[in-house]
């Protein structure tokens, strides 16, 4: 479905929006309640956390998953042009970030390289959560750095009896946005004995980025623009579940395909055309008694595959086959502990075909116990737990290559261990404090062991390196908060020491692009010892029952303890100033981004100057009869500022600044 098919969702839409606007609604309130990371549903979590949902989400919602959740304290994006953006938390990206889908694991190879997308739209999700900081225990070790899951009801876990959905269209902002959604529900029956259904269909159409007048590199030289060449997308998405619910649970299945096309701004003429076909199943058992109360399970398997297309021809072919899968028990409190212990395996065949290949054809398998139990003893909530895997990553060697780089066929096995001390206490008032101690352990990815080619994507020659040991870390978090009716203040300081990170850094050699001539350096992954810390706070504050003032800020330093030298790709100290307004269904938000200059670079990158952004919307709550929705304007970068982001590449940095002045319109109907 292209931007043809979305012209009379648009036009039902609109006409919805004009004959509700005269009728009276009220904002719709918001989940605040986290699941990820939280198999026993406590009320608080001591790990910072942040979810976006309802219309909050909708008025946030970007192109992809890292610009969706840029905005949150500890959070930045990897932008790799504006179709290519990872989340990036707490200075962590890459394989030491886990991006989940329902829980369970989004196979894609957006891990691999920055201008992989995330094989997950945006448009067609209810929530998404962030983990801030290490969340190795229950997801694994590349999962220390946080948590990004996506939510949505392709396997419903609630009985609908009837039919709901959701239609939303977005037209315009600094692409030319033309995107639609139509998210469908419906069942029949008790909660006891019933079934549910569930469908949804996304498309968008965008053009090449807008951005304030900048000189883009060239192979000649430089030359002046006002668009990000080359950056222009289409995609398509679909996807049908249905569940059985029957006494204390439900078991349901679904089916998913996501497809995109889109340019890779590096290069000129160079396209990715992605699909990811995906087959998931959940369910759940609960009891009120015995030792036993609650079981629940989910497995996926995930057909990856896109080219990189240039003048027409595929370069190169990458496909990744996983299989995922989930077990978990919650037993009976035994002397005031409660808990939940489970089982998780995963299975990666990932193989690279083609000219541009860097990394050889490879199977990872990895099986991991884990513990959780929690205590609590008055206003004291106190949480450990351990997990342990086996991980085994087989290189194929030069199966697929006839030049010798990726050596003969060899095998690495890996036995990381996590643990994990955490406590909560509340105080007085709406205060509380939270506390996080964690040891973690990660296995390299096959790709910091076996890389060995050129990666045109950074510009340089990568290489692996087949003796690195596990990714070893120790981090303390410490937390405060307040908590009041409408008004609330989160903050966080935390560190992280690692006595073996595993960075990709320049060794001082250099090699021979054989297409152009041009000398590349060569980065080898290398295990090093380093630190991050830094701080995070949030607030908000009801100044009178039409006004609220917003503020954020969040700080990540990071260096190699060896040398001093700073770690790559580090956010900026970043600030937020907001105002937002309600009167009865509208209301309004105006906010002040403000971003420091990132001096602290490594050797081979170059500071990024500091800006200052300034954006606002404006949104209505929209009834008529059993139908609601809303409709929303976004004025993006009024000022039209030219702002680069100091956690891309160097790469791309110089070719793909922040989006420029533009006007974004769209309307939501729920039923």
């Amino acid at each position: 479905m292209r931007s043809f098919a979305l012209a009379p969702l648009a036009a039902a839409c609109l006409t919805l929006a004009a004959q509700a606007a005269l009728a009276d609604a009220t904002p719709e309130s918001l989940d605040k309640v986290v699941v990820t990371g939280n198999p026993l549903k406590s009320q608080v979590l001591a790990q910072p956390s942040d979810s976006l949902s309802g219309d909050q989400l909708v008025l946030t919602r970007a192109a992809n998953l890292g610009d969706t959740l840029q905005g949150l304290a500890g959070v930045s994006a990897t932008n790799f042009g504006p179709n290519a953006s990872r989340p990036s938390i707490r200075g962590l990206d890459g394989d030491r970030v886990r991006i989940l889908n329902n829980s369970g694991a989004s196979v894609d190879a957006s891990n691999l390289s920055f201008d992989h997308g995330v094989a997950i739209d945006p448009l067609v999700i209810d929530k998404v959560e962030v983990l801030r900081g290490a969340a190795a225990l229950l997801y694994g070790g590349n999962a220390v750095g946080g948590v990004v899951n996506t939510l949505d009801n392709r396997i419903p876990r609630t009985l609908i009896d009837g039919l709901s959905g959701a239609a939303e269209v977005r037209l315009g902002g600094a692409s030319n946005d033309r995107s639609g959604a139509v998210v469908l529900d419906g069942g029949s029956g008790r909660p006891n004995a019933g079934w549910g259904w569930h469908a949804d269909l996304s498309a968008r159409d965008a053009g090449d980025q807008r951005a304030p007048r900048f000189s883009s590199p060239t192979d000649d030289g430089s030359e002046s623009r006002t668009t990000v060449r080359n950056s222009a997308t289409h995609n398509h998405s679909a996807a049908l579940g249905g569940s059985v619910f029957f006494q204390g649970g439900y078991a349901g299945v679904s089916v998913d395909d996501f497809r995109t096309t889109y340019g890779t701004t590096v290069e000129d003429a160079a396209k990715i055309k992605m699909k990811r076909q995906r087959v998931a199943t959940a369910g759940e058992w609960n009891s009120d008694d015995g030792p036993v109360r609650r079981l629940s399970w989910q497995l996926s398997r995930n057909k990856y595959e896109h080219s990189e297309i240039e003048d027409g021809q595929v370069g190169t072919t990458f496909k990744s086959t996983g299989t995922d899968g989930r077990f978990e028990l919650t037993h009976a409190p035994v002397g005031g502990v409660h808990g939940v212990v489970g089982v998780q395996f995963e299975s990666l065949d990932f193989s690279a075909l083609g000219e541009e290949a860097f990394v050889p054809s490879t199977n990872t398998r990895n099986t991991g116990l884990f513990v959780l139990e929690q205590y609590r003893v008055g206003d004291l909530q106190l949480s450990a737990g351990a997990r342990h895997e086996q991980v085994r990553v087989h290189s194929d060697g030069d199966t697929d290559t006839s030049d010798g780089r990726f050596g003969s066929p060899q095998q690495r096995r890996f036995s990381p261990t996590s643990l994990a001390l955490s406590g909560v206490y509340g105080l007085a008032g709406g205060w509380s404090v939270s506390a996080n101690l964690n040891r973690t352990q990660r296995a390299p990815a096959y790709y910091e062991l076996y890389a060995n080619g050129l990666h045109l994507a950074t510009d340089a020659f990568e290489r692996g390196d087949t003796t690195l040991g596990l990714e070893r870390s120790r981090g303390a978090d410490f937390g405060v908060k307040w908590e009041g009716e409408r008004s609330h203040v989160h903050m966080n300081v935390y560190e992280t020491r690692f006595s073996n990170y595993i960075a990709l850094q320049a060794n001082g050699q250099s090699v021979i692009n054989p297409d152009n001539g041009n000398e590349l350096p060569v980065y080898v992954f290398q295990g090093v010892p380093a630190r991050l810390r830094g701080v995070e706070l949030e607030g908000r504050w009801q100044a009178t029952a039409m006004l609220a003032l917003l503020g954020q800020f969040d700080a990540v330093r990071g260096e190699n303890t060896q040398t001093g030298e700073p770690l790559p790709r580090l956010a900026p100290r970043r600030a937020m100033l907001g105002l937002e307004a309600t009167q009865g269904p509208w209301s309004a938000r105006v906010e002040w981004r403000l971003a420091a200059r990132q001096d602290r670079v490594d050797a081979f990158d170059r500071p990024t100057a500091g800006y200052g952004t300034v954006n606002a919307s404006l949104a209505r709550q929209l009834k008529l009869g059993e139908l609601d929705g809303l409709w929303y304007l976004r004025l993006t970068n009024l000022g039209n500022k030219l702002a680069y982001n100091a956690t891309a590449v160097p790469t791309i940095r110089d070719l793909s600044p922040q989006p420029g002045r533009s006007v974004m319109t769209g309307v939501q109907v729920r039923f």
